[in-house]
């Protein structure tokens, strides 16, 4: 019986080309098949690293279950496959989960190969000992549903990390002031890696004051509550 290809996850640049690892480069050059989320970003990403390839398959939140059984017959006739998304770390707040959780029920060997994460470059540059946190990711679109999680989290005694869309983060931020007081003492990372790269600290309420309607890709940390 011939042996099963191996899912290798592949992290790629959140901004800078130049936070690719070597081996990341090289799994992409080797790998039989490569998986993406849109082929305009992907192959974009493939010719700035000069890895010249075609056969790239597109898998986003769309097409991941139909698109999943096809790739994992790939897995099991013995090709090697590398999942990318459009920047960071793959299936962190992506597509993904689906293919990885069909590939290790066929017994298909699931290969990390980590590097840029926009999550662990926002906790590597905190002012204060990070010693453990809660990871409230994307808040519904819901105004009603966004107040609830909010809610929810503000019960955790320890910072809080949130992630949104650019033209939410001024919306994100109105609500952490209206709900944790604007007094509140937070950490906002915008465009991380590239040229344009800018990290707040303060009190929600001047950085509120200092952005006004700037849209940026972003993470946001809470740090412990301070009340209003």
């Amino acid at each position: 019986m011939e042996r099963p290809g191996k899912l290798f996850i592949v992290a790629v640049p959140i901004g800078n080309i130049e936070d690719i690892t070597l081996r990341a480069i090289r799994i992409l050059k080797e790998c039989d098949m490569l998986v993406c989320e849109e082929r305009k970003q992907g192959s974009k990403l493939l010719k700035r690293l000069d890895v010249q390839r075609r056969d790239i398959i597109l898998l986003n939140e769309h097409t991941e279950e139909t698109i999943s059984e096809e790739i994992l017959q790939l897995l099991l006739s013995g090709k090697d496959v590398a999942a990318f998304s459009d920047c960071g770390t793959p299936v962190f707040s992506d597509p993904g989960s689906h293919l990885i959780n069909r590939a290790v029920g066929s017994g298909i060997q699931v290969v990390p190969v980590p590097g840029p994460s926009s999550l662990m470059a926002a906790i590597s540059i905190l002012d204060f000992k990070l010693e453990k946190f809660v990871f409230g990711g994307f808040l519904s679109r819901s105004s009603e549903e966004r107040q609830q999680e909010l809610n929810k989290l503000k019960t955790f005694s320890m910072p809080i990390i949130l992630m949104d869309t650019p033209y939410r983060m001024v919306r994100l931020l109105e609500e952490i002031s209206k709900l944790f007081g604007k007094r509140q003492e937070i950490t906002l990372a915008c465009n991380m890696t590239q040229p344009n790269e800018a990290v707040y600290r303060g009190s929600v309420g001047e950085i509120l004051n200092e952005l006004k309607n700037i849209k940026s890709e972003f993470i946001l940390v809470i740090h412990h509550s301070t009340g209003k």
